[in-house]
């Protein structure tokens, strides 16, 4: 159990250190009108049970990139955090019977 909690200590110590975040996935999508192409960028979303799409400016897009690479890491430690307190919990409750 104190392997766990040592993890658990490291996680919220990675947690602490991420920078902006935001959900997402971002895409190129090409705008076509007749004999006229251009691409454009977009982010889609969902939260708060809303999906939702915004327009992303070319001088954004590294910027946007870097924010859900922090969100997926932030989803990926948060998930690993309550996986060991679920382990943990189930140990302590063996542990009283």
């Amino acid at each position: 159990m104190k392997e766990l909690q040592n993890r658990i200590k490291k996680i919220k110590k990675e947690l602490s250190q991420l920078g902006d975040m935001r959900p997402g996935s971002l895409t190129q999508q090409t705008y076509k009108r007749k004999d006229y192409e251009r691409p454009y960028w977009q982010v889609s979303y969902t939260h708060n049970h809303q999906s939702k799409t915004e327009y992303v400016k070319d001088d954004l897009v590294e910027q946007i990139k870097a924010e859900i690479v922090e969100y997926k890491r932030f989803k990926e430690l948060t998930a690993e955090w309550v996986d060991l307190a679920i382990k943990i919990s189930k140990e302590k409750i063996s542990m009283k019977k």
